[in-house]
């Protein structure tokens, strides 16, 4: 029988529904009950039983779904579920998931229980009951969700999540509320629903999840079907398309669905403005090994390979673009499946450029992402890459007829491409497109940075520490090559673009030999391995040192030689608010004088594509 909702459940459903949205308001809405003896009521299918304090046993009917954002930690005790396109069952350990309001809402879904051969309704009842125990469930909370078991069901344990990355993100004024709803409408909110806050997450409407297309589908499955094979060789799958059209999504999904039966996915990252596993500005190979649960920022890592380009566009220097993608891909060993992304910029010269990458690496499938009122796009067939033109590539001649009847082959210096097209439409709602608190991609850029930055945090739960508080290493100056990437300075100026900047650090095959103890510059930008990134917190020229912030571990610092500064900023956030700080911020100007000539803004105009119009930036 439900229990009757007096008028302090009321006020308090109506200040989760307004601006009490966070998880102190869901907390007490779930307390109230048990203050006055009353057990929330369950809807059919969906059972959410508070077993501790940030955890709660979750069960889910045969295809029952739980469309939610926030975060939590994720462990299955029986039956299993799938979670964009992972299935999650009870031998694997608990997983991360990140599910904030910036991205596609994750959706759980429960996959028909495998019954073991002769297995009784008993022995199962039995075998939950004693899942739920061995995770130190107390009877209470056994016997309740008991009273809503079948066999069938899939049965979880979900947990508060606390990580050092999550922490150090909420930690910044802008990104406080990343992991809460947006809006949350009264006559919505259950019972249910406070014990789901309680751990951390919100559910939501099947609508803000992914909802796949048939082509999508179709396409997934002929990429499983190719992957898992035997005999037709190790594929490597390109996924391309104009922007906002959940490229990202579609690959996390493949990828997962591709756990499921490999040990590991190979991933190609050439989409520099928005990268998945690194830092933006970078061109990557990675060992995917685990399921990804969660937006970039939320799984930053090293790669097996890594050059950092500098720049979120390649579009003023296309030519050094292939060969960092030349260079990267050349590491792939062709053992297991490789995934590759591809930029969202397929007009004109993108284009071009897009189909140079196509023979550069000759996938096995071409994954084209388009949707129907796309006209600039043609699409990729084996015959369309093989005929036209690339940017710096030349396309075959069309076969020609002999004087004998007989066809001859046509000229040009580009290769065959044998690869298979799966043309998808991404029909499914909100495709590549951010959720209801929709964000810039230069955010998201910044939240990758974050991300990367939160692994300088100890582990240890307690007060975010600022980087400011952190201590530095410090690195001679003739122990390091410097080069700007996407503008030229004058050796005067040099050390006024390497303060409190963003830098790659590299390593190039050549020994550093400076002259003297001053700087070492690059007059080229080499192609050459990056090991990780650094803030460069401090120039102290007295003692000729750096003073570089990062979280690359000292085993891996000795190799770097090269410190490469491109066109990627340090989040405002991390400048403004820099906490503890008395006067004048480092690095912030409060009054600044916008009558001084080149003191505003950099304003380019799109018109401008050549390298010769690039602005320089004045350091002075």
């Amino acid at each position: 029988m439900p229990a009757r909702r007096g008028p302090q459940s009321r006020r308090l459903r109506r200040a989760a529904a307004r601006g009490g949205r966070g998880e102190a308001a869901w907390r007490e809405f779930a307390a109230s009950f048990a203050r006055a003896g009353m057990v929330p009521p369950a809807e059919p299918g969906l059972v959410a039983v508070e077993v501790a304090e940030g955890a709660a046993v979750l069960l889910l009917a045969p295809r029952q779904a739980l469309t939610f954002t926030g975060k939590c930690r994720l462990r299955c005790l029986y039956g299993a579920v799938r979670l964009l396109g992972f299935a999650v069952t009870s031998h694997q350990p608990a997983l991360p998931v990140f599910s904030p309001g910036t991205h596609c809402a994750l959706t759980l879904e429960a996959l028909p229980a495998a019954r073991p051969p002769a297995a009784t309704d008993r022995q199962l009842r039995v075998a939950a009951r004693a899942a739920m125990r061995a995770q130190r469930v107390c009877r209470p909370e056994r016997v309740a969700v008991m009273a809503h078991f079948s066999p069938a069901c899939a049965l979880l344990l979900l947990e508060h999540l606390d990580t050092p990355v999550t922490r150090f993100l909420l930690s910044h004024a802008p990104l406080s509320r990343l992991f809460e709803p947006q809006k949350k409408e009264e006559s919505s909110f259950t019972p249910e629903d406070a014990v789901l806050a309680s751990v951390g997450i919100v559910r939501c409407g099947a609508e803000r999840g992914l909802l796949a297309s048939e082509s999508t589908v179709a396409a997934l499955e002929e990429l499983m079907r190719a992957c898992c094979a035997e005999d037709e060789g190790v594929p490597v799958v390109l996924v391309c398309g104009p922007k906002n059209t959940g490229k990202s999504t579609f690959n996390r999904y493949l990828i997962n669905l591709l756990l499921n039966r490999l040990p590991s996915v190979e991933y190609m990252e050439c989409d520099i403005g928005q990268t998945e596993f690194t830092p933006p500005g970078c061109v990557s190979l990675s060992d995917v090994t685990e399921p990804i649960l969660g937006p970039p920022f939320t799984h930053q890592q090293t790669p097996r390979k890594m050059v950092y380009f500098g720049q979120t566009s390649c579009e003023h220097d296309t030519e050094r673009y292939l060969d960092v993608v030349k260079y990267v891909f050349s590491s792939y060993k062709k053992e297991v499946p490789l995934v590759i992304n591809t930029m969202g910029w397929v007009k004109g010269e993108g284009l071009l450029l897009l189909i140079d990458l196509i023979r550069l690496l000759s996938p096995s499938h071409v994954v084209q992402m388009d949707v129907y009122d796309w006209k600039a796009m043609a699409p990729l067939t084996p015959e369309h890459v093989r005929l036209a033109p690339g940017l710096y590539t030349r396309g075959q001649q069309p076969a020609r007829r002999g004087p004998a009847g007989s066809w001859a082959a046509g000229e040009g210096d580009a290769a065959a491409p044998e690869h298979k097209l799966l043309y998808v439409h991404p029909e499914f709602p909100r495709a590549g497109i951010a959720g209801e608190a929709r964000v810039h991609s230069s955010i998201l850029r910044d939240m990758s940075i974050l991300g990367y930055l939160g692994q300088l945090q100890s582990p240890d739960v307690g007060a975010v520490l600022p980087l400011h508080s952190l201590v530095p290493y410090q690195v001679p100056f003739n122990a390091v090559a410097l080069r700007v990437i996407h503008t030229d300075v004058a050796p005067t100026n040099i050390m006024y673009a390497v303060n409190a900047s963003w830098v790659g650090l590299c390593r190039i095959p050549e020994e550093i030999r400076g002259q003297s103890d001053g700087p070492v510059l690059l007059t080229q930008t080499p192609v050459c391995d990056c090991l990780g990134f650094g803030i460069v917190r401090g120039v102290e020229m007295e003692r000729k040192l750096y003073h570089v912030l990062t979280p690359v571990p000292p085993e891996k610092l000795r190799l770097v030689n090269c410190l490469l500064l491109g066109n990627i900023a340090i989040p405002n956030c991390v400048l403004v608010g820099q906490q503890g700080v008395e006067g004048e911020i480092p690095y912030v100007t409060s009054d600044y004088n916008y009558s001084i000539l080149g003191s505003g803004k950099l304003k380019k105009k799109k018109h401008f594509k050549r390298r010769e119009y690039a602005f320089e930036c004045d350091y002075t």
